[in-house]
């Protein structure tokens, strides 16, 4: 139900101040249309409706949907108050000049809000108020009219314009003075009027040659308001007939666009006087002005004329009043009514009201993301537009409302396989044939953290040189990021693990950014070979995402270690000596120097060469096993006391090496042996001091001789006593190299742990005896675990006690009791040698204490 409002509009005038009744309608339409009606010629700024209690808005949803006035013609008559959500006046509105004579008038415009998107349509009635005043185009006319003219005959006269519509337009005319002429008002079949001067008594042109006439037009405003015009009636002699259209009103229909020149209608009059009196000529009345400059009639044919460029979006149709005029000055008046007939001359328009530059990726189905009005000057059939996109994009075009249309998406958007798309628009006509337009939008796919940092391998391996610098980088990982952005920003982190009992942290880090791994420490490849490591890449989403590697680092041997000899053993204190006899063949395996190397690899290949030799000629070393063999037969010529120097090197780049001194002594016996070491352990280089040396040399020579004096009696008597025991072997002595407790001898070419054991096998023939290997530990069977002070004869007791008729099985006992001793090495030797010797004395054991 309407609403009424009224308005009173005070205009002062001159003299009275008269009020005026304006009545505003607000209708509330459908599909979101309300309706308002203003006066025109309000002041700028006067609120023309509230749309916040019209629409069911409020002020907070007009702000944050940012609202506009859209309009399709740019015309900006009404503005947004957003602040208090109404409509004003933006500028003047005359509705003269905005319709002309279309009654209603309206502006129609739409209210768009954004973020949703909405779109009200609002439409505002101009109503007309009485703010013109009749006027004619011209303040004179003249007439000449014949004498004998009968009452009765018709003079057209030219209508009044007013710009105003309904009641404010003209209502009535009065002419002044009366007497001769009267008023007539003439209503055409069309609804039109027209007026015309009847004259009502016969003129006499000898009484009164001239008539002064006004004529008034009045229109039906509050207060009501005239215009006059001046009319001269000249009275002539003799013209009875006036001219006669064929036709009071004439139609026509031109297509728009008509060339200049094309004649479209041809009007025609006749005149029942003779001679000069019924020519007549044709004219455009003087009030078709507007017309004058599209057509142009011929005066004696009566064709007419396109002169001017026929638009029918700007004119539909064209009203032309046609005059024909004898030569006495009668006249006949026709209507000639143009119609312009559209042509499809006009493009569809594609403007875009709202547009969205950037979506994100995971924006659900229906998304809007563009509206768009397209409109077609044309009309009917021709205006008619469809709109489409290309199929192949993930969008669609919906119609919203008239000529208005949203483009929305239509299916799953993925910013990682196309990043953004160029959406062409086409608005093409119903026309014959159809206009086209295209319109391109640039839509901008924005990020969303849907992908995960992923290596190009979960497995790496890098390999750094042992005794590394601390900081040294090892190796950058590097991942990868389908997303954008900060989404793709990609940091590296350790996992904290345990290594070696120690936070991953103590031995890596790991550069942020980069992904450079770097070592914080110095590595040693014989503590610990490799290292398993966990790097995660992390993006700078929201929630982040991550995803991890694997890094193995292998540490590489450097030969940062030189070989080790474990054998033979070297004392500052004692001198161990091998034993050679005399009677020794070719061949004849003196000792094993055995070494190892903790470096592995090529770097833990050793090597043994004889560097040194009291006699080169005499011995060989073993390139690979390090065996000291004699190359030729021991002869009586041959020293007794033999010093070997033998150099072991690794084979790293650059090699290091150790040097051990073997002493050997060539003899049957070995009290030869003591006597010839004796001197050689006192052998010692002079110093400055020379006399010193004398006299240490002179008290350890006698101290010496008043020991092996002691020690050979002492070995004479064992060997009496031991004589009915043991029987004599030819065999050689057996050598029986030393292992310290870690190490064991493994063929020559390496080592094994103390978790082995042996048991060895023994003949009277130690070139018959054997070793066996034991998977336990040396504990598991040890008989004895003499003390640092055991006396050398409660092992032989020991041994006596196990030994057998034939074979011995207790040189395994033995190994392990001597394992303890602090001599160990020596002792076992000796023992070794007196067990082989079976008719060794007891003053041979006596010797052996003696010398331990």
């Amino acid at each position: 139900t309407p609403t009424c409002l009224s308005f009173h509009i005070i205009h002062h005038k001159i003299v009275s101040l008269l009020p005026l009744l304006v009545c505003i309608c607000v209708a509330e339409m459908a599909d979101g249309q309300v309706r308002y009606s203003i006066p025109e010629e309000m002041a700028t700024g006067s609120v023309v409706g509230n749309i916040i209690q019209d629409l069911g808005l409020d002020i907070k949803r007009l702000k944050s949907g940012r609202a506009r006035i859209f309009t399709e013609d740019d015309s900006e008559y009404i503005g947004l108050n957003s602040d208090k959500g109404t409509l004003v006046v933006a500028k003047r509105i005359d509705r003269e000049e905005l319709c002309k004579q279309v009654s209603p008038c309206s502006l129609h415009f739409q209210i768009i809000l954004e973020n949703p998107m909405e779109l009200h349509r609002i439409d505002v009635e101009i109503l007309d108020i009485n703010d013109n005043a009749p006027y004619f185009s011209k303040k004179e006319y003249n007439f000449q009219v014949i004498e004998s003219a009968s009452p009765g005959a018709r003079y057209s006269l030219e209508s009044a314009s007013d710009p105003d519509v309904a009641m404010n337009t003209i209502q009535t005319y009065k002419l002044n003075p009366s007497d001769n002429f009267k008023l007539n008002v003439v209503s055409l079949p069309d609804g039109t009027k027209y007026i015309e001067m009847v004259l009502h008594t016969s003129l006499d042109r000898e009484k009164q040659e001239e008539h002064k006439l006004t004529l008034t037009a009045f229109d039906g405003g509050n207060p009501q308001k005239s215009g006059s015009v001046k009319i001269n009636v000249i009275v002539l002699d003799a013209n009875d007939n006036a001219p006669v259209f064929s036709q009071s009103v004439y139609r026509v229909t031109v297509p728009e666009n008509t060339p200049k020149g094309a004649v479209i209608l041809r009007v025609s009059a006749s005149d029942n006087d003779k001679g000069t009196n019924e020519e007549i000529t044709f004219s455009f009345s003087q009030h078709t002005s507007s017309a004058s400059s599209l057509f142009i009639i011929d005066p004696h044919s009566g064709e007419i004329s396109v002169t001017g460029v026929l638009d029918y979006e700007k004119a539909k149709h064209y009203e032309i009043n046609i005059e024909a005029t004898d030569k006495g000055g009668l006249t006949d008046t026709s209507k000639l009514l143009i119609e312009v007939t559209d042509l499809n001359d006009n493009a569809p328009i594609i403007s875009i009201i709202s547009l969205s530059n950037a979506i994100p990726e995971d924006s659900p189905l229906n998304t809007v993301i563009a509206m768009i009005n397209i409109k077609d000057l044309d009309s009917g059939k021709n205006s008619h537009v469809r709109c489409y996109i290309s199929q192949d994009l993930p969008f669609k075009i919906k119609s919203s409302a008239p000529n208005f249309y949203s483009l929305i998406s239509d299916d799953i958007l993925d910013r990682e396989t196309v990043p953004e798309y160029n959406i062409t628009i086409t608005a093409v006509d119903e026309g014959s044939p159809p206009f086209s337009t295209n319109k391109s939008i640039n839509l901008r796919i924005s990020d969303v953290n849907d992908h995960a940092p992923t290596f190009p391998q979960q497995f790496l391996t890098a390999f750094v040189n042992e005794n590394n610098s601390p900081g040294m980088s090892l190796l950058t990982v590097k991942a990868s990021d389908m997303d954008y952005g900060s989404n793709a920003r990609i940091s590296y982190f350790l996992e904290d693990s345990q290594l070696n009992g120690m936070s991953a942290s103590a031995y890596f880090s790991v550069n942020v950014e980069r992904g450079e791994i770097v070592a914080v420490r110095s590595f040693d490849y014989e503590q610990t070979k490799e290292f398993h490591i966990r790097v995660k890449a992390q993006d700078g989403g929201s929630p982040p995402l991550c995803s991890n590697v694997t890094v193995k680092i292998m540490i590489q041997d450097q030969n940062d270690n030189p070989p080790q000899v474990l054998y033979p053993v070297q004392t500052g204190g004692s001198l161990v000596a091998e034993m050679v006899p005399r009677s020794a063949d070719v061949g004849y395996l003196v000792t094993k120097v055995v070494a190892v190397d903790v470096d592995s690899g090529q770097n833990a290949w050793l090597s043994y060469k004889l560097q040194k030799a009291t006699d080169r000629a005499l011995f060989e070393v073993g390139l690979q096993n390090g065996e000291i063999r004699t190359i030729r037969q021991v002869t009586d010529k041959d020293a007794v006391k033999q010093r070997l120097t033998v150099i072991v090197e690794d084979n790293g780049q650059p090699s290091r090496s150790a040097t051990v001194i073997v002493n050997v002594a060539v003899a049957d016996s070995f009290p030869e042996v003591l006597s010839e070491f004796t001197e050689l352990t006192h052998d010692k280089e002079y110093n400055d001091n020379l006399t010193f040396y004398l006299v240490l040399a002179l008290a350890v020579v006698s101290f010496l001789f008043i020991t092996c004096l002691v020690v050979i009696i002492s070995v004479k008597i064992y060997r009496w006593r031991r004589e009915r025991l043991f029987y004599k072997s030819s065999g050689n002595l057996p050598v029986i190299p030393y292992y310290p407790p870690l190490y064991a001898d493994v063929g020559g070419t390496g080592t094994l742990k103390q978790g082995f054991s042996y048991e060895v096998y023994g003949t009277t023939d130690s070139r018959m005896s054997d070793v066996k290997n034991f998977s336990q530990k040396y504990s598991d069977f040890t008989l004895i675990k003499p003390s640092s002070t055991t006396d050398f004869k409660e092992v032989i007791s020991v041994l006596d006690a196990s030994l057998p008729d034939s074979t011995w099985t207790f040189e395994s006992q033995l190994f392990q009791i001597v394992q303890h001793h602090e001599s160990g090495q020596r002792l076992f030797l000796e023992c070794m040698l007196c067990l082989k010797n079976k008719k060794a004395v007891e003053s041979d054991v006596y010797q052996m204490n003696v010398f331990l």
